[in-house]
């Protein structure tokens, strides 16, 4: 059967905020206390989609998390009515409060980790939801997600859902962000590529000393265990301790792959050398590697403008287009690179820019925004078409934000009972929209 890439795109969430949560994400610190736009935000994600369903991919739509977290704030000790708890929280602990009204579910890139049924012992497409053990504000993610990843991917004949590994920082996983696959064709088996940043057992790998490493050696084995793949079909590589204390702080913001390219930074992982030959080997000696040179772009200008945080898409016309942010257009290194490289003689035959700033000011671009999941014919046809990007589903979710969306939120909103009013009416009418079912707790008690 033929098969195809789909991304899945997080819709941003009515609580979209600034508040500078995530240490080692330079973006997300140096916006912190900015007046956020969750509107904009949002309508800028459905137009990438859009424009992508216009080229002829497939795109599909993961909702986002049920926000302010009423339920983790009454774990944590907070009661009363839900006023009374939002009020306490922003009194006592306001920064807890900020990361139980992070909207950082948008970026699904860090939902899941997706091995297509090409690759899997049983033959069906396996999901483990991450369970983002570094950041508090993510840690508390993998249930909902876990949730909406079935409504989307119901049927038990094709898809196999996961737990989350165990929340702690020996299997620290960041799902998809630092995972990617290989293939010739999206149907045949592929080379499934697991990126980590320590090894919480082994004390022969070396640590970044700035910024933590998320993502470990054991989590990843995890899941290619649960997946039940082929060790033959397997890559795992360490990123560079020095390019996660320059802010890099998931393989997605260094290295992006699709097929058999791998578009990269020439400091992206240790021992580089090494790990292309693996990939190139596993890969059955036809594989491309487009590097990028230090003395062309600099870790620090592929941080500031997410050069590698792009998406690397097949077109149905057999040609490579890489979706990148404004941001890259407005470094001149990074541009002067960019459009050296679709005119000259390499596996990108096209750029297309996006402006994605709301996403951007927090840490995210356009790789951020989407998972990949690669199925076949009878797979798309077995998930929830509901959640498949259209003409209508765009003009309704359109509508839908421009309803329920505020135009403006500092920290100081984030304890209005209202907004938590304004969310949970917002998320109930998009469960009926993608015929989720009940997957937010406020629904479920």
């Amino acid at each position: 059967m033929k098969a195809f890439e789909a991304n899945f795109d997080g819709l941003v969430g009515p609580t979209h905020n600034y508040s500078g949560l995530s240490f080692g994400n330079v973006a997300s610190e140096n916006n912190g206390a900015n007046a956020s736009n969750p509107k904009l935000a949002a309508l800028q994600g459905l137009a990438k989609m859009k424009a992508l369903h216009d080229m002829g991919m497939v795109q599909g739509v993961l909702a986002p998390q049920e926000r302010p977290d009423l339920f983790t704030l009454r774990r944590l000790g907070f009661t009363g009515s839900d006023a009374e708890v939002l009020a306490q929280a922003a009194k006592e602990a306001p920064r807890i409060l900020a990361a139980c009204c992070s909207a950082s579910s948008m970026w699904t890139a860090n939902a899941a980790t997706v091995s297509p049924s090409a690759d899997t012992a049983d033959g069906k497409v396996h999901f483990t939801p991450a369970n983002l053990t570094n950041k508090f504000h993510r840690s508390i993610e993998h249930e909902t997600t876990g949730r909406i990843l079935q409504a989307t991917f119901a049927d038990e004949n094709h898809f196999a859902h996961h737990p989350a590994l165990p929340g702690v920082e020996h299997f620290g996983d960041e799902g998809a962000a630092n995972h990617t696959r290989f293939c010739h064709e999206y149907g045949e088996q592929g080379v499934e590529f697991f990126v980590f940043g320590r090894s919480a057992f082994d004390s022969r790998y070396p640590a970044p000393k700035k910024y933590p490493a998320r993502h470990t050696l054991e989590a990843s084995q995890a899941v290619a265990r649960s997946h039940g793949l082929s060790n033959s079909h397997v890559v795992y590589a360490q990123q560079h301790p020095d390019v996660i204390d320059a802010g890099v702080f998931h393989n997605d913001v260094i290295a992006v792959g699709n097929r058999d390219i791998l578009f990269c930074h020439e400091q992206a992982f240790l021992d580089q050398a090494a790990v292309k030959q693996q990939l190139t080997d596993a890969m059955g000696g036809s594989f491309r590697v487009v590097e990028v040179p230090a003395s062309r772009v600099s870790v620090d200008d592929a941080v500031q403008s997410y050069l590698f945080n792009s998406q690397l898409l097949s077109l149905p016309d057999g040609r490579t287009l890489l979706v990148i942010p404004e941001e890259c257009k407005n470094n001149e290194r990074v541009w002067n690179y960019l459009t050296e490289l679709e005119s000259g003689d390499s596996p990108i035959d096209e750029l297309k820019v996006f402006d994605l700033k709301q996403s951007m000011s927090n840490g995210g671009g356009p790789a951020c925004l989407r998972l990949r999941v690669a199925m076949n014919e009878a797979e798309l046809a077995a998930f929830n078409p509901a959640t498949r990007m259209s003409d209508e589903l765009f003009t309704t979710l359109n509508s839908w934000v421009e309803r329920h969306y505020r135009d403006r939120i500092l920290d100081a909103d984030l304890a209005d009972p209202q907004l938590l009013i304004e969310s949970r009416t917002a998320l109930d009418e998009l469960t009926q929209i993608l015929k989720l079912g009940s997957v937010y707790p406020f629904q479920r008690v």
